[in-house]
């Protein structure tokens, strides 16, 4: 096979890494890359936007399978546009991607076919959100209706917050066009998790459960990011809960689309909290999450490249997914300032090889005259295995104190939550 993979972050790296351990692939291209990924794929100088030039290459290379990293793309056509010239590729169609692009529809979907979420309210009028947000009180959850990174969820505790959030989205336009619509949810009190699936259109086949951690500083504080850090599998998250999961929340959605008149294939995360009364969806996004990915494909045994084929051809029926026994856990190393303003060009030093237990993923990284530099908010994720939580823990952030760039800023909690609970004897 020969493989594109489009985006230049973690996720990507982590996708071209796992894709590379395929025996059937026999060449690896990603656009653009980054300095990571270029010591395992040929990078190919082509923004992840410029579909048309992404659809020549992949003609002209005479590409088996593309797989799409980030959201945007998709949500710009491109698996349609590949699909119009016979291509074959990995991810939703520009009509199935709007279940990330919009909450609103993603809201709407789940309130007609009865997929358990928290009550909602959408306004693209900021004196009549700024009202409902008063009429119901806080805490109180307000969404960007489009695509903000990450970064456009604000979780008011007071009306203060909730009201400075509305004025930061519909009126100072922080998020763009993305802001011009909010969504404005009942807050849901629990653990949140990460569940992805694989979708074949028909068939979903769910992989192991993470914990990503969003907000920027220590103690779930600060302003949301796009994930300083994950771990898998989640201890505390028992099997019936999983299933649960599946067969109300996943598999649902799956046929509400093909109801709609949507063919779903690719991956499909939902972020969820798992409340007193079973598990509620918080978000849907369609593509592998990031820093999520950078824990559970590194856990999966099975071979990616054949499984996102059987994906793209509806045949993932066929596929069985095995899993790696030990824990995994990443840190993000970020750029000071992140999630706000933060510089460029940093240079980085120390241990960045890969092993078979830690792995060194660039999510914004170069290569220029002085070396290694970084090159986005997020710089690196550092993974390392564990027979537990806490000893894969342990290991991340040994091997993170092997890296140095200045102003590096990272959570030093990532992964407690799960260790609290299994101290405290509550296990799968």
């Amino acid at each position: 096979m020969r493989i594109l993979v489009i985006g230049s972050g973690g996720r990507e790296h982590t996708l071209v890494w796992k894709l590379k351990q395929s025996r059937e692939v026999e060449a690896l291209f990603c656009a653009p890359g980054n300095a990571g990924i270029g010591s395992l794929a040929t990078c190919v100088p082509i923004e992840s936007t410029d579909i048309a030039a992404l659809v020549q290459f992949a003609e002209a290379e005479a590409i088996d399978l593309t797989v799409v990293g980030p959201e945007i793309p998709l949500l710009a056509g491109i698996v349609d546009r590949f699909q119009e010239k016979g291509l074959s590729i990995f991810g939703p169609t520009e009509a199935a991607a709007r279940l990330e692009g919009s909450k609103r529809f993603a809201k709407e979907i789940m309130q007609k076919y009865g997929i358990p979420t928290g009550k909602f309210r959408s306004f693209s009028d900021y004196r009549k959100a700024l009202h409902y947000v008063n009429e119901v009180g806080a805490p109180i959850v307000i969404k960007a209706d489009g695509l903000a990174a990450g970064k456009g969820v604000t979780v008011a505790q007071t009306l203060t917050e909730a009201e400075a959030a509305l004025e930061m989205m519909m009126k100072e336009k922080a998020f763009g066009k993305a802001g011009h619509e909010v969504v404005i949810e009942e807050y849901l009190e629990g653990e949140e998790v990460s569940l992805m699936a694989l979708v074949d259109g028909t068939h979903v086949v769910p992989l192991e459960p993470a914990q990503d951690h969003k907000p920027a500083f220590d103690g779930d504080q600060g302003p949301n990011t796009g994930g300083m850090g994950a771990y898998s599998p989640v201890p505390h998250l028992s099997h019936t809960i999983v299933d649960q999961a599946m067969t109300q929340i996943l598999q649902p959605i799956a046929h509400a689309l093909q109801q709609e008149g949507i063919h779903y294939r690719g991956i499909l995360y939902a972020g969820l909290m798992i409340t007193s009364t079973g598990p509620k969806v918080i978000e849907f996004n369609v593509r592998f999450g990031d820093p999520e990915a950078q824990v559970v494909l590194p856990r999966l045994q099975t071979e990616l490249a054949p499984l996102l084929q059987a994906v793209s051809e509806g045949k993932l029926s066929e596929q069985a997914l095995t899993w790696r026994k030990e824990s995994a856990l990443c840190v993000v190393m970020a750029a000071k300032g992140y999630p706000s303003s933060y510089a460029k060009g940093i240079q980085i030093k120390g241990n960045l090889e890969m092993s078979k237990q830690e792995m060194v993923f660039h999510a914004g990284t170069k290569k220029n005259e002085t070396g290694l530099v970084s090159d986005g908010g997020r710089v690196l994720g550092i993974t390392a295995f564990g027979r537990d939580i806490a000893q894969a823990k342990r290991n991340a952030y040994a091997r993170l104190e092997q890296i140095q760039f200045a102003g590096a800023h990272y959570r030093t909690d990532i992964g407690d939550k799960a260790t609290i609970v299994v101290e405290r004897g509550v296990d799968r």
